[in-house]
């Protein structure tokens, strides 16, 4: 088995560009992948790093609404939250959330104490060791440049530092944010069963000074994303994002411009931000497979019976929550390979 990757250090983008949060499978349709694999995953996610000594805890995620118009959006969601499975919600009303929460201002909350934080360097880590383990091996800074679908498997030229040509008799194609450029890569694949590329990209900023929150604590989720968010990693430090904006390439350049946006948006639920407390963080890139203003996308995970080309697995689209569902999405893409 031979793990193949473009970059020198593995999950150099979107693995590692994110919020790092546990989700417990709140916001996704209830028919949908990200709904399924989210609520399996979250299980496997605790049960891996309590086994595998990875990092992580289980803050819990504070949902606010700030003014009494938000509050049918709440309840949907926690309608939503019910009919995926997740049973463990609390309501919270102002004065709860004052005390749980003293520098949140909101009129109603929901309360989820299955949500979390990991360490998704950690978690990768421990991934590669059982990958090896297992008689994997891995080599980085190699890119696939083309492929092909034969009679004897499927064909891989591979770039870097000592390019070579491997046929495989499977593959899974996770790359990210350039799966679709890898799918289109591989002469014999045909172009329908491809989706569009199109790429959202979130800053982050982080908070100067100690942490007023032991949460983490979201608004009423916007269009494309959660809303800007309180973070926090294992170290306490508190980050608010991500926000949304829509680019044409991959480019993680940080906008300091943006942070007045940052500072409305954040207020809205901690009046108490002061002016300059906010510092340039980092930058993600969600792959999407619609443009700005679409509908709900789910996961596309695609096998055999989806592009006909036997031993393949395609991942597209893998955006929040796919940090949480990793394990369930490996267990789904096992049951493609074996069929």
């Amino acid at each position: 088995m031979l793990i193949v990757e473009a970059e020198p250090v593995v999950g150099s983008h979107t693995s590692s560009r994110n919020s790092e949060v546990v989700h417990a499978g709140i916001y996704y349709p209830s028919a949908s992948k990200k709904a399924r694999l989210c609520v399996r995953g979250k299980e496997l996610i605790y049960a891996y790093c309590a086994q595998n000594d990875v990092p992580h805890r289980r803050l819990g995620k504070l949902i606010v609404a700030g003014r009494d118009d938000e509050l049918p959006a709440l309840e949907r969601l926690r309608a939503q939250a019910e009919a995926n499975g997740v049973d463990d919600l609390e309501w919270l009303e102002a004065g709860q959330i004052a005390r749980l929460e003293p520098a949140v201002r909101a009129v109603r909350g929901l309360f989820s104490p299955s949500s979390g934080i990991v360490d998704s360097h950690a978690l990768m880590s421990a991934f590669v060791r059982d990958a090896r383990a297992g008689g994997a091996e891995l080599v980085v800074a190699s890119p696939i440049l083309s492929g092909a679908v034969t009679s004897d498997g499927i064909e891989l030229s591979v770039g870097g530092a000592d390019p070579t040509s491997i046929v495989c008799s499977a593959v899974v194609n996770s790359a990210g944010l350039f799966a679709q450029r890898v799918a289109r890569s591989i002469r014999g694949v045909p172009e329908h069963s491809i989706p569009g590329t199109f790429y959202a990209k979130g800053h982050y900023f982080t908070l100067s000074g100690k942490s007023p929150f032991s949460h983490l604590v979201y608004p009423i989720p916007a269009p494309g994303g959660l809303g800007v968010h309180v973070t926090l990693d294992l170290a306490g430090q508190v980050r608010f994002g991500p926000d949304v904006s829509w680019i044409d390439d991959v480019d993680y350049a940080f906008d300091e411009n943006r942070a007045a946006s940052f500072y409305t948006a954040a207020r809205a639920y901690f009046p108490g931000l002061e002016d300059g407390a906010l510092q340039p963080g980092y930058t993600g890139i969600r792959p999407k497979l619609l443009p700005a203003g679409s509908p709900f996308q789910d996961f596309v995970v695609q096998g055999p019976r989806d592009h006909g080309v036997p031993n393949l697995v395609q991942l597209y689209g893998i955006e929040s929550p796919g940090l949480t569902a990793s394990l369930a999405l490996a267990e789904e893409v096992c049951e493609l390979i074996d069929a």
